[in-house]
């Protein structure tokens, strides 16, 4: 299981990189390995005002349907559209090319609350 240090994680298996101080979301190679193959991703509306924890999207597999959550608090500003013709990137690299929505944070330190790499790890390990 791949886990950048880098990033920060939250309990639902989302990922947080900060890119000039907004939040670039996927989710993490513990999540897509779960799902299994992605075969759709629903993204949020650019505009969507969104809370911390709140579902915003969904990932379709062939085996289920997840829910995804916004870790942090503010606006979408961006959707990775090529998820829309290429779904598979989720699990091809979801660190990278899988990224699903960036935000605009409301709150900059609500980044802090995160897990960091050590945390994310120990979660799903128990």
């Amino acid at each position: 299981m791949e886990l950048p240090g880098e990033l920060r994680y939250s309990s639902e298996h989302e990922w947080v990189r900060i890119e000039e101080g907004r939040a670039v979301i996927g989710i993490t190679d513990f999540a897509q390995d779960a799902l299994g193959d992605v075969v759709y991703v629903q993204l949020p509306d650019v505009g969507l005002d969104v809370v911390a924890d709140s579902s915003i999207a969904e990932i379709e597999s062939t085996k289920s349907v997840s829910e995804v959550y916004s870790p942090v608090t503010g606006k979408v500003v961006e959707v990775n559209r090529g998820l829309e013709d290429a779904p598979e990137q989720v699990n091809i690299d979801p660190y990278g090319a899988g990224w699903i929505f960036v935000v605009e944070l409301a709150d900059p330190g609500e980044v802090d609350g995160l897990m960091d790499a050590p945390a994310y790890r120990t979660l799903v390990e128990s």
